[in-house]
């Protein structure tokens, strides 16, 4: 089932109105009233540091002083990265643009125009110009999965007191070397001091990868082909509901800047504005062209793609996700069977920590019920579609910025509590009772499957959240049906054939923007 569109009208004139009534961002701006800082509407190019900053969840622990924490599930994005390669030539395209843009200008009539281009545009080069390589992980990632595995550490103190082996504290990635990067930095953190390696007395610890063609657990996206098929046939209707917002943005850039912008441009300058800011903290150039109105609706447009394409716009984009979800549950259920069993530490499983993509938390976090509205959380187990995100100034739950920021993760912390007493008396049996905490960027979040509680237990976790997926087969799930042979017929009529095929599907257009990147 197809997400539902927001009319295009109530967009245009929702758009409309925000943008006439606001003005540009200026240094004066942001330093007024409690400040709107650009750099946490960056939706999942926004630093993780950031991202928690602007966490305004407020809890309080309902788990018992007695229970303990036995296991913890760790799936987590990579860190902060440098650009992919697409994205440097969209860069050194943008710096050939914006100078064709500058020369125009010069040519014509009205010479106070220039004076409106803000000076860093002229003469710009992109930082990255001249490299052929791109998306590694940099300094400031390896730093946001260091210092997690740190905190980590802190907070689930004795969980990590054991030696390490890497049957006991499994640590995981895709083949993608950014993710493999993050794992090694989060290793480096929850390892210091635990070996004999230098003078931090690092150690040696194991990073296991499936390869991309068969890792379904974490790269489940690549394999499914019904997944990949709906994102090929969605991704044209995607950009036409983005399409109201990048034109009255280009208006009113053309009209402040005189400058001929097409919304091809200013979506390179907001690409620009969020690389800016995000890996390198310049806010005063590409960002300073958009006022604060026009920052919220670009923003909506990311999170909208992300929501239809990888979240809650489709079943499918979170379904395909069902063999990292029954991983998750199987490794909690050992992890009970061997305190059941009295088995001694360091025999058993105490956590498995992965590093991955946005493509593998988005879904997960689909899985398990997070960032829904009201009653979405019924709607999905029904299979039923969810409106899309609400349009600004409306606030919404699913931002990309707290979803999936670089280095955003879910941990699922399995705690062991004592049986429940009555009157003296240990209920029904002797044996403890486990309950499962969802803690997302590190921050309990209630679960709707279960109450609305943060603190589930186990076996509800699984009836009310896990099962009503089980229902689904990852194979069946990611199969296209087999289209039904026809007779042979010639080369030549076969491609017209096609090409009409391909015209002639309701939502598709030529576009020269389409621009892919894995996040």
């Amino acid at each position: 089932m197809a997400a539902p569109r927001t009319p295009l009208p109530l967009v245009l004139l929702v758009v409309s109105a925000a943008l006439l009534s606001a003005a540009p961002l200026s240094p004066a701006a942001e330093t007024g009233a409690a400040a709107f800082d650009v750099r946490r509407h960056l939706s999942t190019v926004t630093r993780y540091d950031v991202a928690r900053g602007s966490n305004s969840v407020s809890f309080a622990p309902s788990m018992s002083d007695e229970c303990r924490v036995i296991h913890l599930n760790l799936v987590a994005r990579h860190g902060t990265r440098a650009p992919t390669k697409k994205r440097i030539k969209e860069l050194d395209r943008l710096a050939v643009r914006l100078k064709a843009l500058i020369d125009e200008a010069k040519q014509g009539p009205e010479s106070d125009s220039l004076k409106k281009i803000p000076s860093w545009m002229k003469g710009w080069e992109s930082p990255w110009k001249g490299r052929v390589k791109g998306g590694e992980l940099v300094s400031e990632g390896e730093e946001e999965l260091y210092n997690l595995a740190i905190r980590v550490k802190e907070r689930f103190q004795g969980l990590f007191d054991e030696e390490y082996h890497p049957d006991v504290y499994s640590i995981r990635a895709t083949q993608v070397p950014r993710a493999s990067a993050s794992a090694v930095a989060f290793g480096l953190g929850l390892l210091s001091g635990k070996g004999k390696l230098g003078p931090v007395k690092n150690r040696a610890f194991s990073v296991l990868s499936e390869s991309r063609a068969s890792d379904i657990c974490l790269r489940f996206f690549d394999s499914c082909e019904t997944y990949k098929d709906y994102r090929k046939r969605k991704e044209p209707d995607v950009e036409k509901q983005k399409e109201p917002i990048l034109e009255h943005v280009t208006s009113a850039l053309v009209n402040r800047y005189h400058l001929n912008f097409t919304p091809k441009d200013v979506s390179s300058l907001w690409f620009l504005c969020k690389q800016e800011a995000s890996l390198m903290n310049i806010t005063n150039q590409a960002c300073q062209l958009f006022n604060e109105a026009e920052v919220y609706f670009l923003e909506w447009t990311d999170d909208l793609e992300g929501f239809v394409l990888k979240g809650y716009g489709e079943s499918i984009n979170y379904r395909m996700g069902l063999p990292l979800l029954k991983d998750v549950v199987q490794s909690m259920e050992e992890a009970i069977v061997a305190k059941e069993e009295n088995h001694p530490d360091g025999t058993y499983e105490k956590a498995r920590l992965r590093f991955a993509h946005a493509e593998t938390v988005v879904p997960f976090s689909c899985l398990l019920g997070l960032f829904l509205e009201g009653s979405d959380f019924v709607k999905i187990q029904r299979e039923e579609s969810l409106d899309i995100p609400p349009v600004p100034p409306q606030g919404r739950n699913w931002k990309g910025s707290v979803v999936a920021p670089f280095a955003g993760n879910n941990m699922l912390a399995l705690y062991q509590c004592p049986g429940k007493t009555d009157g003296g008396k240990i209920s029904r049996d002797q044996k403890s009772s486990y309950f499962v905490q969802v803690i997302h960027n590190e921050a309990p979040v209630s679960m709707p499957g279960c109450g609305n509680k943060d603190f589930c237990p186990f076996e509800e976790f699984k009836e009310k959240i896990v099962e009503p997926h089980l229902k689904h087969d990852y194979d069946a799930l990611c199969k296209i049906r087999p289209v039904a042979r026809e007779e042979p017929s010639s080369f030549s009529s076969r491609m017209s054939n096609f090409i009409l095929g391909l015209f002639s599907q309701k939502g598709y257009r030529v576009s020269a923007q389409d621009v892919k990147s894995e996040l």
